[in-house]
């Protein structure tokens, strides 16, 4: 490579700071630079924004530039930034606008791409100099309709952008009802723009971290469910029982919802909406009903006679909870009725907390033996139900090892996955145990199978 192919391979950039309309040239070689602005930004929709003459010299300065070392506290995105709930818009859902000016210089024949925002309330389309170039989410409707809020983008820019001097990036941001974090709204993550080459290994890159940090819930998703087909294929040596089924319905909807961060992630079909629908108001509150009545039946536990309809009655009672608080019922009554409702789930998960706390009191008292054997696994799935109200006692609920989001409850269902097939395999075993011949010993040696079976822990001729 010679001297002059080096030079041209340099980046220099130059932020000018102060007036509202300042641009800041960049030359390009085969490098990436982060557009951290700062933004223009103004709440609102309308499309004379998009273009490059539009004047925004009165807008809202936003910096994008991340602290080092910051990330995101879910799955351990790099470089996050709060949104517009933390600038001064906070409880604001809409439609927003961002616009960036910079002058833009790269080596002749070079083609320049530019990965989009990463993390974005909910949806966004990316306007370079008044052209779209695309974005995240569907847009075709009335309302945008919105797939997940972290998703790359590779837009590659047309051959003229190299050397068309002054340049304006425009970002129209929508978030829906849905989000009530004190930093939603808006990017959280800056464009990259640079050679075609460069910002595609960072799009790569970013694929990478989505995958590292989905890939667990994919693998436990997928574990629960084997584990469920597992515990139906008992069923066969024990119809008396109705722990199996209460055992594979909680195990199916708790592998449903694991799994589903994967599905919704990684994929681009599943809508926030379905999302709300399908997990939130329905699997969530079936699975947390259904581990107490499976515990429960497992130990053969009856008194008190009434929990069984108390926790149907509750387990509706979340499920109507949790679907009147979705994003569909945002502006149809005040905000006081939302707060309400979320003290109704809250006080409803305390009560299965409580109940699964008695269910384990009473097994160690009735079914001491077989209480013992189950008590790590019981102990284990409660930290991953009930996550969430550990974390009032002041249990991290998230670490970062090596910069990827792993959470308690996916420690406790990793380890709930290894200790669950002991259980089953044991009362299998006892079965087996139970139905075997027994063969008789005499005293000269011989032997002979007879027809017997225990039964009731006794031997009785068959």
């Amino acid at each position: 490579m010679n001297a002059a192919r080096v030079l041209a391979a340099a980046m220099f950039v130059v932020l000018m700071v102060g007036h509202a309309r300042a641009t800041a040239p960049l030359s390009l070689g085969h490098s990436a630079f982060a557009l951290n602005g700062p933004w223009k930004f103004h709440l609102g929709d309308e499309p004379r924004w998009a273009l490059a003459s539009a004047d925004d010299s009165h807008w809202q300065n936003i910096d994008l530039t991340p602290r080092p070392g910051v990330h995101d506290d879910d799955v351990g995105l790099p470089n996050y930034v709060p949104g517009w709930a933390a600038r001064g818009h906070a409880g604001y859902y809409g439609y927003a606008w961002y616009r960036l000016h910079f002058a833009l210089s790269a080596p002749p024949g070079e083609i320049l791409a530019l990965a989009g925002p990463f993390a974005v309330d909910s949806a966004y389309q990316l306007y370079l100099n008044g052209r779209l170039m695309g974005g995240v989410g569907d847009f075709s409707g009335r309302t945008p309709v919105a797939f997940s809020y972290h998703r790359p983008a590779l837009f590659v820019l047309p051959p003229d952008t190299a050397n068309a001097g002054r340049v304006v990036v425009a970002v129209r941001a929508w978030m829906g009802p849905w989000s009530r974090s004190p930093d939603a709204g808006g990017m959280h993550i800056a464009p990259v723009i640079g050679s075609r080459g460069s910002v595609s290994d960072q799009y790569r890159l970013q694929w990478l971290i989505l995958f590292e940090g989905y890939v667990v819930d994919a693998l436990e998703g997928l574990a629960l469910l084997l584990l469920g087909l597992m515990t139906l294929s008992i069923m066969p040596f024990d119809r008396t029982s109705r722990s199996y089924i209460w055992l594979a319905a909680a195990l199916l909807f708790l592998a449903i919802h694991r799994g589903n961060q994967a599905i919704m992630f990684l994929g681009n079909f599943e809508t926030i909406h379905a999302f709300e629908l399908f997990i939130i108001v329905l699997a969530i509150p079936i699975y947390m009903g259904a581990w107490v009545m499976a515990w429960r039946s497992w130990f053969a536990l009856k008194a008190p006679e009434w929990l069984p309809g108390t926790i149907i009655v509750l387990t509706a009672v979340y499920m109507l909870a949790a679907f009147l608080t979705r994003s569909w019922f945002r502006t149809a009554y005040p905000e006081i009725m939302f707060v309400s409702l979320h003290y109704i789930i809250s006080g409803v998960r305390y009560a299965f907390l409580a109940f699964y706390a008695l269910t384990a009191y009473q097994a160690l008292r009735h079914a001491r033996r077989e209480a013992l054997y189950a008590l790590p696994a019981l102990l284990v799935l409660g930290v991953g139900l009930y996550g969430g109200e550990l974390l009032y006692l002041g249990t991290p609920g998230i670490w970062f090892p090596f910069g990827i989001g792993l959470s308690l409850s996916e420690i406790a269902y990793a380890l709930f996955a290894l200790l669950f097939p002991a259980l089953l395999l044991r009362r299998l075993w006892s079965y087996a145990s139970r139905d075997r011949p027994i063969k008789r010993l005499y005293l000269d040696g011989g032997d002979q199978t007879l027809g017997v079976k225990r039964m009731g822990g006794e031997a009785a001729p068959g």
